[in-house]
């Protein structure tokens, strides 16, 4: 979907059409965008971007408060139009997703035809636009979807894909990052041409794991099957402070809070999970990590606050004013709602701290 939240948002009060407005928390509540118009787009407001900065770069900026209620109403009829096609829809988010339409329901030979009249089904229904990617894999999709934003299509066939690849500014990658896009380009590799020079061992030296992936990729290989129903891999929360906070009684008050949230969540999901992740964002938007895993699964609110405050205790919180906290459970098993404790009796494991 094209902007998904803020078009929703401008089709339901017109008097924000063409006009730069931001979905997310105002300044004043030290918010963050969730979606931007293409109107503020252009001013370079992206999402995450912390609210005090959107005003500096457009102060016109209209905030509009998220109703994720209707967003999830929208995101289920366009679901249902995906379902009179093929059963094979891999959903990223609300807004996004993976169909498989090699076999589909309607016996089109043309998933381009197929992509043309969802698209014009959506409009329909909604009043809102998509775009659409179609190639022989998931990679390719992901990025061909992206090409002719907003209200657009993009075919990349088998035949074109490796030339399609070549040319491709590795910036474009759908999975590399602008941490990894930097190293790259350290390395001398700034297209696809450029990573199929490397061999999967120097690609291992550099990037470790996933240089098969990127191997795979600058050969426009992707054998990954659209999924149905992906494997949840963690529930969490987070706050962001109206103010930063220094005083380590308030940050375990707020911890607290933060661990019924997730908590609930994981009943909800009837789920547990035996790493326990907590997230510190420090005033000046550093972020670091401290993880535990536990011998068994959890997803009692007590355990999940005792673990979170003594790896709150491993950072430099107290010290330093803290932005953010967050905690995520990993390491999952769904479908088990267990709700006893655990005893405190591990030793904690600290990550490298991750400049954000």
């Amino acid at each position: 979907m094209d902007a998904f939240f803020a078009s929703v948002e401008q089709r339901d009060n017109p008097d924000l059409l063409g006009k730069p407005i931001v979905v997310g928390g105002k300044p004043e509540g030290r918010g963050v965008v969730a979606a931007a118009s293409y109107e503020a787009r252009k001013f370079g407001i992206h999402s995450a971007m912390p609210a005090g900065r959107v005003l500096r770069l457009c102060p016109q900026a209209i905030f509009v408060k998220p109703r994720f209620d209707v967003y999830k109403e929208v995101s289920e009829q366009i679901r249902s139009i995906f379902l009179d096609y093929t059963k094979l829809v891999e959903p990223l988010s609300l807004d996004e997703a993976y169909l498989d339409v090699t076999e589909n329901k309607v016996n089109n030979f043309s998933a381009t035809l197929i992509a043309r009249e969802i698209r014009q089904r959506i409009k329909e229904k909604t009043n809102l636009t998509a775009s659409a990617g179609v190639a022989p894999n998931k990679f390719l999709a992901k990025i061909a979807s992206d090409i002719n934003k907003p209200d657009g299509i993009t075919v990349i066939t088998p035949e074109e894909a490796q030339d399609f690849i070549t040319k491709l500014p590795i910036g474009k990658f759908y999975g590399i990052g602008k941490a990894t896009e930097a190293k790259m380009h350290d390395l001398g590799i700034k297209t696809g041409a450029d990573l199929k020079e490397w061999t999967k061992i120097d690609l291992q030296q550099n990037f470790g794991k996933i240089a098969a992936f990127y191997y795979n990729i600058a050969r426009a290989i992707d054998d990954r099957e659209v999924k149905p129903n992906r494997i949840r891999k963690s529930v969490g929360a987070e706050n962001t402070f109206a103010e930063d906070i220094g005083d380590m009684e308030e940050l375990t008050t707020r911890l607290h809070e933060i661990a019924g949230k997730v908590s609930q969540r994981l009943l909800k999901a009837e789920a547990s999970g035996k790493t326990i992740t907590l997230k510190v964002r420090y005033e000046n938007f550093e972020s670091v990590t401290r993880s535990v895993t536990l011998p068994e699964f959890t997803n009692d609110a007590l355990t999940l606050f005792q673990f979170s405050s003594e790896l709150l205790k491993e950072t430099d919180a107290g010290q330093r004013d803290v932005r953010l906290l967050g905690i995520s459970v990993s390491n999952l098993n769904l479908n088990r709602k267990l709700t006893r404790g655990i005893q405190l009796s591990l030793q904690f494991e600290q990550e490298a701290a991750n400049p954000t």
